[in-house]
């Protein structure tokens, strides 16, 4: 799969679009008070990327083992410091519920976190390349 994601930013104007292959979706973050950037800053999506990819591959491993998860919550947290440092002590937790035993549930929970691919990819460390 190729993704991508875009911001187009000007006075008043944030713009996010996010692709995967050929399906482009657009998000609605709006700018900074002053009219410049992003409300959000890159921390914080940093942080729902994780929770956003446990939540869904909760449910695609789930349908694998045929268990119905009626309910997720994900809480992602994590630390950054002073300006150009990268973020540390990340941890999250999930509570799932599904039609399944607790030890079952807590097994799908486990095992999800050694597939969750931005959980791997940030785990494994990455190169990130300014192109000009």
């Amino acid at each position: 799969m190729q993704m991508s994601a875009r911001i187009q930013s000007s006075l008043n104007r944030h713009e996010v679009e996010v692709q995967t292959n050929d399906t482009a979706k657009t998000l609605s973050i709006s700018a900074k008070p002053t009219g410049y950037g992003s409300s959000v800053n890159g921390g914080e999506l940093l942080l729902l990327a994780l929770a956003t990819c446990f939540c869904n591959d909760i449910y695609r491993e789930a349908a694998k083992r045929n268990i119905a998860v009626s309910n997720i919550d994900v809480e992602v947290t994590g630390e950054f410091g002073a300006e150009g440092e990268p973020g540390f002590n990340f941890q999250y937790k999930a509570r799932v519920e599904a039609d399944a035993s607790q030890a079952e549930i807590d097994e799908l929970i486990s095992h999800t976190d050694k597939v969750a691919e931005i959980h791997n990819t940030l785990r494994n460390g990455l190169n990130v390349t300014l192109v000009q």
